[in-house]
């Protein structure tokens, strides 16, 4: 674990900093490949930069309201990681998609084409969590393991590195959203299985994290993730609704 890379002046520059600042070029790389593939504006480009923007500070949001019981507002606001893939998704692509109807772009082919770059970008977030030692799970005795003594909250206690499970299965996450959009699947469909995806990940990796249970044995994130599965379940059914039913076959009668 790394949680400082080096410190300029006094200025510390984090791990975690710099793999969120590498996922964003990232995703944003990605993100621009995918509209030209998809021959939509490159300016639709710009609502990426908007959504980093408005992502980090809904994620940091999101993650200092959950934690406000363990120290002050301005604290856990300073502190050095934090950050909630949901609040991010939310404010991020909710600031992005009002500047799609504001420019008038697509917004449905615009954000399915984000998606594989919203997956890649997210698991490169979880690699600074893992180095910056933010949100671990519980105590475990797998031979993989992991103690983070400078940890948010440092721990001597090896526990499950659920920001590594998270990443590996982003990647998978991300392979499948680019052969899907490669074998021209719908966007809504594409943008339905992102959605469900990531949302069961995070519900599933919650079972093994120490955070609050605050309704009906579940927690908050995990609140949020059926909310966000169920928006993706309608993607993918209205997608499939859309489509024609195929004419039924004429047989030739016998004479």
């Amino acid at each position: 674990m790394y949680p400082v890379l080096f410190e300029i002046n006094g200025f510390v520059i984090t791990s975690f900093g710099v793999l969120v600042a590498l996922g964003a070029l990232a995703g944003l790389w990605l993100f621009r490949r995918e509209l030209a593939r998809s021959r939509l504006p490159d300016g639709a480009a710009d609502a990426a930069i908007i959504g980093v923007i408005a992502g980090l500070l809904g994620a940091k949001l999101f993650w200092v309201f959950e934690h406000l019981g363990e120290d002050s507002f301005w604290t856990l606001v300073a502190s050095r990681g934090g950050l909630t893939w949901f609040g991010g998704l939310i404010a991020g692509v909710g600031a992005a998609i009002l500047f799609l109807l504001v420019r008038r772009y697509p917004i449905v082919p615009v954000v399915a084409a984000a998606t594989p770059a919203l997956a890649v970008g997210h698991l490169i977030g979880r690699i600074g969590c893992f180095l910056v030692g933010d949100d671990y799970g519980t105590p475990s005795d797998l031979p993989w393991a992991v103690a983070f003594p400078e940890g948010l909250p440092p721990t001597i206690e090896r526990v499950h590195p659920t920001q590594v499970y998270e990443a590996a299965v982003l990647g998978v996450i991300a392979w499948l959203l680019l052969r899907w959009r490669r074998q021209g699947s719908p966007d809504r469909v594409v943008l339905g299985w992102y959605l469900v995806l990531t949302s069961a990940t995070r519900f599933l990796i919650e079972f093994i994290r120490i955070n609050e249970r605050v309704l009906f044995g579940l927690t908050t994130a995990q609140i949020s993730a059926l909310a966000i599965a169920g928006a993706g379940a309608w993607f993918i059914f209205s997608a499939a609704a859309a489509i024609p039913a195929a004419p039924p076959s004429r047989r030739r009668s016998s004479r």
